[in-house]
């Protein structure tokens, strides 16, 4: 048995072809070390990349604001329908916002789904309001009705 070989050309002996070893891996990363930027040797300034973060970032609370307005928004104009109890169950669309037939339709819809989320208002005398003046209460009064 000869021992005096080529470690490398034994391994590759023992190795059936398409199978890659490790050290064969270990030697292609040892080669494309230093080339990880596909872009080359192309920097940027750290004072440009900061701009840039500092403008994505503005742009990013600019877009929740609005996200945030649109929602109120939204909320605001099922309210002013006054048809359910809770302007809040209604999901937000942006269609709403633009058009209100859009938005009474699915008011209409959501009704037709949940009757129990509409407003309710009280019907009859519920105890409130301007009443006619009620009479004194005297003694006498009810002495002579008890009396009779």
């Amino acid at each position: 048995m000869d021992t005096t070989g080529d470690e490398e050309g034994t391994q590759n002996a023992r190795t059936p072809e398409g199978v890659t070893t490790t050290d064969t891996l270990e030697d292609e990363r040892a080669e494309g070390e230093g080339s990880d930027d596909p872009s080359g040797d192309e920097t940027f300034p750290r004072e440009y990349v900061e701009k840039l973060r500092k403008e994505n970032a503005d742009a990013r609370v600019k877009a929740k604001r609005a996200d945030d307005l649109a929602a109120r928004l939204h909320t605001a104009l099922v309210a002013a329908t006054g048809r359910l109890a809770d302007p809040s169950d209604l999901p937000f669309d942006d269609a709403h916002l633009e058009d209100a037939d859009a938005l009474n339709a699915a008011v209409d819809a959501l009704l037709a789904r949940k009757p129990h989320l509409a407003s309710r208002r009280p019907v009859g005398s519920i105890g409130q309001g301007a009443t006619a003046p009620a009479d004194s209460v005297s003694l006498a009064g009810i002495l002579r009705h008890n009396a009779q």
